[in-house]
């Protein structure tokens, strides 16, 4: 919803409950307002209607759900991409002669600090200084990258070693579009919250309209469909909320080129 990167997730979490709720109530109000109106003989149909709409809402929340833990596996997958790909790169650097391998594994170890820097908690304003500083270090590594391959253009180390730079700048494009620019659109998430509203106030239009007075199993209802909404919501913000990307591989990864058995010092 477009309210919905102004709320943190609590936010996002109680509005739903309030809406949803809110819904129910109205539709009980209105059923048990006009019982005899509507008649004996159409309460089973509206009872159908109610089934059919509750079945429309749970595939459509399947469905969003199912492409919001796509995305966050996608996520997930690359950061081990990335890891694997910086990991390469300082490899292969080791083919290079100095003074461009120690320059590039300086790079490189900045480049990883940074990436780590923007991953820590609370830190969610700085991903927009952390994106600015890997493109600007990236832009460092290809100048020494285009000096080697200029300097000897037939040379496989150097070629290696820029194939593994080009890897490097396009998973970072890709951690970038997966992780801020694809989200689920606004009208998928105003159809969802839609059909949700007006499922569960006609479940609540039909309880009212029959006499019955289930209200624990409406609140139940209201839960449920709240805690599916407000995963999917979590599985959708990246960088925020209980559900995020783990990013112990690129921990691993610092460990290893700072550690004792790294060819270069610090």
């Amino acid at each position: 919803m477009p309210w919905q990167p102004s709320l943190p997730l609590w936010g996002v979490f109680a509005a739903t409950v309030g809406l949803v709720l809110g819904a129910v109530l109205a539709g009980y109000f209105l059923g048990s307002r006009h019982p005899r109106r509507t008649g004996e003989g159409k309460v089973p149909s509206v009872g159908q209607i109610v089934g059919a709409m509750l079945t429309l809402a749970s595939l459509l929340l399947a469905f969003t759900f199912g492409i919001a833990q796509s995305r966050f596996e996608t996520r997930r997958d690359l950061v081990l991409d990335e890891a694997n790909s910086i990991g390469m790169t300082w490899l292969r650097a080791g083919l290079l002669s100095d003074p461009h391998r120690s320059q590039v594994r300086k790079l490189l170890r900045e480049y990883l600090e940074v990436r780590l820097r923007a991953t820590q908690p609370g830190q969610l304003q700085q991903i927009p200084q952390a994106i600015a500083d890997s493109e600007e270090l990236q832009g460092r590594l290809w100048a020494e990258a285009a000096i080697v391959g200029q300097r000897d253009p037939s040379s496989e180390m150097a070629a290696l070693f820029v194939a593994s730079l080009n890897e490097l700048i396009n998973l970072h494009a890709r951690r970038v579009h997966f992780g801020l620019r694809t989200r689920i659109a606004v009208n998928i998430w105003a159809a969802l919250y839609l059909i949700t509203l007006i499922s569960l106030a006609m479940l609540g239009y039909y309880a009212g309209l029959t006499g019955a007075r289930p209200f624990f199993s409406m609140f139940l209802a209201v839960l449920t469909f709240s805690i599916v909404l407000i995963l999917i919501v979590d599985l959708d913000r990246p960088a925020e909320g209980l559900l995020k990307t783990n990013h112990q591989a690129l921990v691993d990864l610092r460990k290893l080129i700072n550690g004792p058995l790294s060819a270069d010092s610090k």
